[in-house]
Order: structure tokens, then sequence, then C-alpha cells
């Protein structure tokens, strides 16, 4: 049993692609400035066909279309990290963070027109930010509560798939620095994230894929549900 509980919290360390290194230090990026970053998010920048991203994302980061997630109050670093995972490295290398049967997102575009001092500015900006009680997703399924706290809490040891608890926090709130926060994001984005790490679209963690390969459409569901009711 030690060894599974072992094996289990090792593998969970690497959820969602999370990033042990500060980018901003990897790229020797001057200190993030949360005030450059809000005029990014809120305004865009037409000279360099930068599109405002409170178009999608909402006000501080609190999105309100389900296919969009929720920005606000994500780690720093792991913002910074997926920015730089939906751009390619070269012209011949697509984005580790790609969409259905693999085809660029509408964030390859958006990514690729930052400067590496605006992907720290935005993302700190929004590190910064409160998830909104008025607009956070909720959990609306109880057939499938039970399954989704079990997967949450424990798993699904018989699959070797790793407790979501383990990386993610008890409530949901994520570690700072490595794990993204996934209470009250919308369950469609967490249940599409999860399908495309499944497939291989989103190719940025190979942890994720793993854990994802072992889990069944409605097992997907129900934790996608019973995360965005956690707080």
């Amino acid at each position: 049993m030690k060894r599974v509980l072992s094996s289990m919290l090792v593998a969970s360390g690497l959820l969602l692609g999370a990033s042990l290194v500060s980018v901003s230090h990897a790229q020797g990026v001057a200190k993030p400035d949360a005030a450059k970053g809000e005029q990014l998010y809120t305004h865009g920048d037409t000279a360099r066909s930068i599109i405002a991203c409170i178009t999608c994302h909402g006000a501080a980061g609190n999105s309100t279309i389900p296919a969009n997630p929720n920005l606000a109050a994500q780690p720093h670093e792991y913002l910074a990290k997926q920015l730089g995972d939906f751009r390619p490295k070269n012209a011949k290398t697509p984005p580790l963070r790609r969409g259905d049967k693999g085809a660029n997102t509408v964030m390859t575009n958006f990514a690729s027109a930052l400067t590496a001092a605006d992907v720290q500015n935005i993302a700190y900006y929004l590190s910064q930010q409160k998830l909104d009680p008025k607009t956070a997703a909720t959990a609306t399924h109880k057939d499938t509560v039970a399954l989704g706290q079990d997967i949450w809490r424990g798993g699904l040891p018989d699959r070797n798939v790793p407790a979501c608890a383990a990386c993610h926090s008890a409530n949901g709130a994520g570690m700072p620095g490595e794990f993204p926060r996934l209470s009250g994001q919308h369950p469609e984005y967490i249940a599409e994230q999860l399908k495309l790490f499944r497939s291989g679209d989103r190719a940025n963690s190979d942890i994720m894929h793993d854990i994802a390969d072992r889990m069944s459409d409605a097992d997907i569901a129900a934790v996608a549900d019973y995360a965005a009711g956690l707080r």
C-alpha cells in the first residue's frame, strides 16, 4: 500500500503541465509589472494587433464563457508557461498546446504577438486578481458528485490515476508557482483539457497524458464538475 501511495504522489507531482522553474528567471526578463499587464489585458495594443484579453476571459480574468477559462488567481509561473506553450518554437515545430485534432487554437496567434515581458506582465497581473464568486462556475450534476469526489480525493487506484487533490489541493486552489487553480473553473473547460491531454493534442505534460488516458468520459465529466464546485 505504501508503494502504491508513493507512486500516486510522484505521478501527481506534474499535474496539468506545471513548471517548477520561474519563466522570468529563465528568460532573464525584468521584474513583472502588474500595471502594464492590466493595461495590455484590458485594452490590448492595436499597434501590434494584440486583442484585449478581457474580450474572452472577462474582467480581471473572470470569464463568463464556459469555453474560455477563468484566469484570475492562477499562479504567475503557470500562466506564463502556458502562454509560451501556445507558441510554436519554430516554423517546423507545432505548439505544445493545440486544439482538437492537432489544430492550432486562437491562442497561438494571440500568444505569438506577445513579447517575453508582455507574457510576464499579463501573467503577474492575473495572479494578483481574485476569483469572483458571482461569476465562478459551480457543480451542477448531483448524480455524479460521489464519483467526482472519489476521483478528486482518492483517484482511481485500480487504474493508477492519482488523487487530483494531491497537487491541486483539497479545495482546488492549486499550489502557487506550480499547479493551477481548478476551483470555480468552468467544468466544460476542465473536461475539454483532460480530453486534449488524453488525445495528445495538448502535449505539454506527459504525466497528464498518461493520467487522462486512464480515465473514461464519465470519469472526466464527473471530476470536472466536482472541481468547479470547490471553494
